[in-house]
């Protein structure tokens, strides 16, 4: 079995089933899951086809971060060739509570061109960083790695990895005078302490839309995605 995606519950799911785990390679030092490890693209839809047959996969789990749409296309094509189980593993996304002011987008151009405030903690990752490159505000820019540009013209980059603590943030958002988050709606526990610093401050946050998936199975725990597995024959 295949699992694609390096996320939290891509290693849970390793540490409990043999599987081969496929990471895109995006992040130079990634944490690595259990079991064998595959690293890099596979060359499109017509190269996974071929890799899932030359390697006699019986199932693919995608296990990809909410916003990998790409790779998540291309793993449902091409087990729909094959006539593979396909099975997509997402978190559940963040739930707006009482003292919230959550301001939701379709996208990332779509938060660059709304921004609600002067000073911005930008938390959406380097790859959607040059869609605030003509922005005018002042960017706290959290990734785990170095951005390329184009950037921001006022930038400070924290280069930094969690999980973060609700009183961390409240301290960062304090001590650079935040006054908007920008996010994706990712999910987990490991990245809504920022929300719960914002919800405490009356930060406004604005929240980028999860893309829509394939008409393909959905669960959202590695305990549903085992019960799958056994059901799947993989």
């Amino acid at each position: 079995m295949l699992v694609l995606g390096g996320t939290g519950e891509a290693r849970r799911l390793a540490a409990l089933v043999p599987v081969i785990s496929s990471l895109a390679g995006r992040v130079s030092d990634p944490r690595l899951p259990d079991g064998d490890v595959r690293v890099g693209g596979f060359g499109g839809v017509d190269g996974l086809v071929t890799w899932l047959r030359d390697n006699d996969i019986s199932a693919v789990v995608d296990a990809t971060h909410p916003f990998a749409r790409k790779i998540t296309a291309n793993a449902f094509e091409a087990t729909s060739r094959l006539g593979l189980p396909f099975l997509i593993l997402r978190r559940p996304g963040f739930v707006q509570e009482p003292g919230d002011d959550w301001r939701w987008v379709s996208s990332v151009a779509e938060a660059a061109a709304s921004l609600p405030g002067e000073r911005v903690f930008l938390t959406t990752g380097r790859q959607d960083i040059s869609a605030f490159a003509s922005c005018s505000q002042w960017f706290l820019a959290r990734m785990v790695e170095p951005p390329a540009s184009p950037l921001p013209q006022r930038i400070q980059v924290l280069l930094d990895r969690g999980p973060f603590t609700v009183d961390g943030e409240l301290a960062l958002l304090r001590e650079h005078r935040i006054d908007v988050l920008v996010t994706k709606d990712s999910g987990g526990e490991m990245t809504s302490a920022k929300l719960v610093a914002a919800r405490r401050l009356g930060v406004p946050v604005v929240i980028v839309r999860r893309p829509p998936l394939p008409d393909a199975p959905v669960v959202a725990t590695v305990e549903e995605a085992v019960s799958w597995l056994g059901t799947a024959g993989a």
